[in-house]
């Protein structure tokens, strides 16, 4: 039993971050927050390029998740993926055997996050684990 979340020090992802270690420690449950690097676009030496880039970048922001975590005495994995964010987070679910998926929205519609392909709304429809969605603050 674990509970999973999509983190990218985003505002929605900060408020999902709370909403998380708060489900985390009620159920004395792991926290395994995932951070994807699969660069958008296609294949080569720049795509390589960029996915080093992101993995660089994610490591001080979801560095920043495990520290809150640790504070609130929940115990925490870090995972970052090569993935896109829904792929990733699907992956790591099944290999932690999530309980939930926690990720933040963040200022899309539902009618754009449905043509587009938001996070939130693409996890909705594949998961078959439950998926909490936290709201930004305004």
């Amino acid at each position: 039993m674990s509970i999973v979340l999509g983190y990218d020090e985003s505002p929605g992802a900060r408020a999902a971050l709370a909403v998380a270690i708060d489900v985390a420690r009620r159920y004395a449950a792991p926290l395994v927050v995932v951070y994807a690097t699969a660069p958008p676009g296609g294949l080569g030496e720049e795509a390589r390029s960029h996915q080093a880039a992101l993995e660089e970048i994610g490591r001080p922001l979801v560095a920043h998740a495990v520290e809150q975590a640790e504070q609130a005495g929940v115990e925490s994995v870090v995972e970052l993926v090569g993935a896109k964010p829904v792929d990733a987070l699907l992956e790591v679910a099944d290999a932690h055997d999530a309980t939930v998926i926690v990720v933040g929205t963040w200022g899309e519609s539902p009618i754009r996050g449905a043509i587009v392909g938001a996070t939130p709304h693409k996890l909705l429809h594949l998961s078959r684990r439950p998926v909490l969605c936290v709201p930004a603050p305004e």
